[in-house]
């Protein structure tokens, strides 16, 4: 009995030996993998407050870790691209729009050819209506897209709204020179996309509002 009793005490002591040397080997390697994983984040330099990093700082993810000066030039390029491309998707989406509505309106005017020039001996009621006039004006309806060109429409909006939301995550790491080529960025699309003739009649000015809103 005493000899089966120490034998069973001996076997329970192994037992619990083991569990706890498992139990501390998992926690260690746990403590390990924490470690490498704590050492990875301390190496990105990544401040809420105004700051000037350059090496080692990051961006939107630890693969965009600057390693060297000439990285984090090509960084500050790739951001006044970014935002260059931003004007460069409102001066398009502007364009099409303009587009639309010039096909539109030229296939009313084919459409209505006849009513353009009336006849001044002839009676407004001998001439049939033309359902793509607003009364007897010769005023066109108001233009709505089709569902395509809508999707298009739609389309430019989404990526303008993409390119921004990532400009806005960059400016929110308040790096200086980050924040600069933004800026500088701005200023070259805007000088670059926004450079068109302006009309100056009052006519022309508001057939180019209806351009922007083609509602």
């Amino acid at each position: 009995m005493d000899m089966g009793s120490m034998t069973m005490a001996t076997s329970t002591t192994t037992g619990m030996a083991g569990m706890a040397s498992t139990t501390a080997s998992a926690a260690a390697a746990s403590s390990t993998s924490m470690s490498s994983m704590d050492m990875e984040a301390a190496s990105c330099k990544i401040s809420m407050l105004w700051n000037w990093y350059t090496i080692d700082a990051c961006f939107l993810s630890s693969t965009w870790q600057i390693t060297s000066k000439g990285m984090f030039a090509g960084s500050c390029i790739g951001v006044i691209l970014l935002v260059m491309s931003l004007e460069f998707l409102r001066r398009s989406a502007k364009e099409y729009d303009r587009y639309i509505l010039r096909q539109y309106q030229r296939a009313q005017t084919i459409s209505s050819a006849p009513l353009i020039q009336p006849n001044k001996t002839s009676s407004i009621a001998s001439d049939p209506p033309d359902p793509s006039l607003n009364g007897n004006r010769g005023i066109a309806a108001p233009f709505r897209p089709n569902i395509f060109q809508q999707a298009i429409r739609a389309t430019f909006h989404m990526v303008q709204f993409g390119v921004a939301y990532i400009i806005m995550l960059l400016a929110m790491y308040y790096n200086g020179y980050i924040i600069i080529s933004i800026i500088i960025g701005a200023w070259l699309g805007a000088f670059a996309f926004t450079w068109e003739t302006t009309n100056t009649s009052p006519q022309e000015s508001h057939k180019e509002e209806a351009t922007l809103c083609c509602g």
